[in-house]
């Protein structure tokens, strides 16, 4: 096996490259791997690498620790760099480098998620081509208990997986779910037992990674066209209700009870 290591500006980002496998590691994992702009920065850089790098066939991204693949936005930043809507633009101007490096990576992108997968985490796997995860993996998105409002692209993405019903019914009740039930309405691709996720994952890559190339290449490119949600005059209400939220009472009175570790009391306003 040959392995090397991409040199990034973060050690929460980590990058390498085995056997033709770009492998992306989240490493914050005393946060549950919760991605703050920094690690947001540094998936960009991470991408970027991958994509101009000849060596990779197929890239891997996963969370270290082994009990969260990214458990949403750091919300610890969020008074300092997402207060409010102004804020909000700010934090998604950086954001939107590492999403965009995810969106635009013309290679196969593996999830392969252990436990946690929520919120800005379940944004991140919502952009690669195939899910693995293990049996103990939860999925949600809980911006109904902060009060923040989601970008129109992430939720179209998450429709077009599950569709709208379910899709209502995570962001309405904020709920979680579990790894059959993500299965079962096509949240992830695979359900492999813990011990064999990494195995399993290495082989389906590898397995990619044999592949002809410029096929793959052709294959991904056809179905990106054929998910690419439009722009349109409704798109950009939502900008503006998304706003909205970052601008209430009620996402101070969400961040303030999540670090307080009590209920929210929302009042819509």
């Amino acid at each position: 096996m040959t392995a090397r290591t991409i040199p990034l500006k973060t050690e929460k980002i980590l990058a390498r490259v085995e056997d033709g496998v770009g492998w992306l590691t989240f490493n914050h994992p005393e946060r549950r791997n919760a991605v703050s702009l920094e690690m947001w920065q540094g998936l960009a850089d991470a991408m970027a690498a991958f994509e101009s790098d000849t060596d990779v066939r197929v890239v891997v991204m996963h969370g270290a620790g082994g009990k969260s693949f990214a458990a949403g936005a750091d919300i610890s930043e969020f008074d300092k760099h997402r207060a409010n809507a102004q804020q909000k633009d700010e934090y998604a101007r950086i954001a939107y480098a590492g999403q965009k490096g995810l969106v635009t990576l013309s290679k196969p992108l593996v999830a392969m998620v252990h436990g946690f997968c929520i919120g800005g985490g379940l944004a991140i796997a919502l952009n690669a081509d195939i899910r693995f995860a293990s049996p103990g993996s939860q999925f949600g998105i809980p911006a109904a208990r902060l009060g923040l409002g989601y970008e129109y692209a992430g939720l179209a993405t998450l429709a077009r997986l599950v569709g709208p019903s379910t899709a209502r019914d995570m962001l309405f009740s904020a709920r979680f779910l579990d790894a059959p039930e993500a299965l079962r309405c096509g949240l992830i691709n695979f359900v492999v037992e813990e011990a064999q996720l990494e195995e399993q994952v290495r082989a389906y890559a590898a397995r990619i990674a044999a592949n002809a190339p410029l096929t793959v290449h052709a294959a991904k490119a056809a179905l990106r066209v054929f998910e690419r949600y439009s722009q349109n005059p409704a798109a950009e209400e939502i900008e503006t209700l998304v706003n909205r939220c970052f601008d209430s009472a009620d996402y101070r009175e969400g961040r303030t009870a999540f670090i307080e570790k009590r209920t929210p009391h929302f009042v819509g306003n």
